[in-house]
């Protein structure tokens, strides 16, 4: 986890900018989305471009499996062949894969511990508040994951900071900070990013933010599969319910029970995901860069027939006519 930790503290530096400018966490999140997605744009066309690779190509492996199942070596040699002779590299979508899913990683930490990744206050004495807050008796948050701790440290943070011992870890320019910060959490004149919804019941407007996260997530999933009919992932169906139900399912129960903060970042980006595939299979769709891909393709192949070296071989002759001999590939 110390790796996500330190992304999360770089990208912290994004979203302090974000708020530094807007002065409001809610809309700041949206924005450090936004520059988040378009920073990964490269990585997500490089995968988009595997994908339709891999799709291209899926016809003519079927055809080598059926010719060559028995003797997995030339099997492994044919299929070689054919990665170098349509340039597509078998492990060409790993990193455009692991590289993305890291910074997912680093920007929840980046989300989930502000104090510490945004403000960048000094982790030590967070950490010292955070076990001076567990002794004020009815204090709720012991029972929120230790993940979510910092959100709501911000929340009570007025009740406390003119404390003896609060004042002692802070100076009073980093009380104000987080102090401003704290209050930078309410959206829409009325809703409170800090709050936890199962806090207040089933029955308050804040049971919207578990709603929206399960529903954005599933719409989110549901559509990116039918834009990527045609990929191995959306065929193997038990395993894509999993994925659109499930896990949505899963991330709106945890939503219930965290700071309405973080599954208002959840929904953000799902939304966010979302329209990136709409816009990458309008412009990069697979069909299409299969299409110039094959071009691409087929161009390449002229061109190297065209630099084959022609040989003279002279004809034989007779009967006093001419050796007019001719030309000849090598």
């Amino acid at each position: 986890m110390q790796i996500f930790g330190s992304l999360g503290w770089l990208l912290g530096y994004v979203l302090w900018g974000a708020y530094f400018v807007l002065k409001n966490f809610g809309l700041a999140i949206i924005v450090f989305t936004i520059i988040v997605k378009a920073a990964l744009f490269p990585f997500t066309l490089k995968q988009q471009k595997s994908m339709a690779g891999s799709a291209r190509m899926a016809k003519k492996q079927k055809e080598l499996r059926e010719k060559y199942g028995n003797n997995r070596q030339l099997l492994q040699e044919e299929m070689n062949k054919l990665y170098e002779k349509e340039g597509v590299k078998p492990m060409g979508g790993c990193m455009t894969t692991i590289i993305p899913m890291l910074v997912l990683f680093g920007i929840f930490y980046a989300v989930a511990y502000p104090l510490t990744n945004t403000l960048h206050l000094d982790s030590q004495h967070v950490q010292s508040a955070l076990n001076y807050i567990k002794t004020i008796p009815g204090f709720t948050s012991a029972s929120t994951a230790a993940n979510y701790q910092e959100v709501m440290l911000l929340k009570v943070f007025p009740n406390i900071a003119n404390t003896d011992i609060i004042q002692s870890l802070f100076t009073g320019d980093e009380i104000s900070r987080i102090l401003d910060f704290g209050g930078s959490f309410n959206i829409f004149g009325a809703v409170d990013l800090l709050a936890v919804p199962s806090q207040f019941g089933f029955w308050s407007p804040y049971i919207l933010f578990p709603v929206l996260c399960f529903v954005s997530n599933v719409g989110s999933s549901y559509i990116m599969q039918k834009l990527n009919a045609n990929s191995q992932m959306s065929q193997s169906g038990g395993c894509m319910k999993v994925v659109i139900f499930g896990l949505p399912l899963f991330s709106a129960w945890i939503a219930f029970s965290v700071p309405a903060a973080m599954s208002f970042y959840w929904i953000i980006s799902a939304l966010t995901s979302l329209l990136q595939s709409i816009i990458m299979n309008r412009v990069f769709s697979p069909a299409h860069l299969t299409a110039t891909s094959e071009a691409r393709h087929a161009a390449l192949m002229f061109e190297k027939e065209a630099q084959i070296p022609y040989v003279y071989v002279p004809r034989e002759t007779g009967g006093g006519k001419a050796n007019t001999g001719k030309k000849k590939k090598k």
